[in-house]
């Protein structure tokens, strides 16, 4: 996956990989693959593999854990790497690091990405990439998310420089991004935006009608035929 940078003396070529998780149980959803539902009859990890491809993410990893087939049967055709967590209910910080794993050592910087945001497009993943290159010191940068009682919120994707990896894969099993961030504030840049797509994930069917009501578009699921249980 990914595109051409320009690589003359005014753009300096960084190479971005992607992890992106899928490996929930949707319990909260009735045990369903949250990964698998659909906007316009596209699955969502499908969608945020499109909007990597399209902001020119050079290396995708999807880490799969449960319904582990079936979201393999929808994506598995794709140019990318498909690893499979064997304990995701140990916690997201699992499914991080197995996707941290399978990554080449090649790369700049990595985003960390969820398979459940619906509204996620090539345009969002551009600009964290581009606030990104304007960290200065900083070795993460997180969107942070305006909201309508003036509270932000940390939002995602995130991204963060490419030697953090390494600090985590040796370090604690539970040490991945959010545990750092909060350790390591100083080291943190908050890209404050309003754009609310950063912010929207699904996890409850509270969410799947707070996102009707917002957008105007349901989110469904998938017929059994497609290998998803009902």
């Amino acid at each position: 996956m990914g595109c051409m940078y320009k690589a003359n003396g005014l753009y300096s070529r960084m190479a971005v990989g992607a992890v992106l998780l899928a490996a929930g149980a949707g319990r909260r959803l009735g045990g369903r693959p949250k990964a698998l539902l659909e906007l316009a009859g596209v699955p969502l990890v499908m969608r945020q593999l499109v909007a990597l491809s399209g902001a020119g993410v050079d290396e995708v990893v999807v880490v799969l854990g449960h319904h582990a087939d079936a979201v393999e049967a929808a994506i598995g055709q794709l140019p990318i790497t498909l690893v499979r967590n064997p304990s995701p209910d140990e916690g997201q910080a699992s499914s991080v690091r197995a996707g941290l794993r399978a990554l080449s050592p090649r790369l700049d910087a990595v985003l960390v990405a969820l398979a459940d945001q619906p509204l996620i497009g090539s345009q969002d993943i551009t600009m964290l990439i581009g606030a990104y290159k304007k960290r200065g010191d900083a070795m993460m940068v997180v969107p942070r998310v305006a909201t309508g009682d003036g509270e932000p919120r940390p939002g995602n994707p995130i991204i963060f420089d490419a030697t953090l990896r390494e600090q985590w894969l040796a370090g604690a099993a539970d040490l991945a991004c959010r545990k750092w961030r909060d350790a390591h504030g100083e080291l943190v840049r908050w890209f404050d935006t309003d754009n609310r797509r950063f912010g929207i994930d699904i996890d409850t069917p509270d969410d799947l009608e707070r996102f009707a009501a917002s957008t105007g578009h349901r989110l469904t699921w998938p017929s059994p035929a497609g290998g998803v249980p009902a």
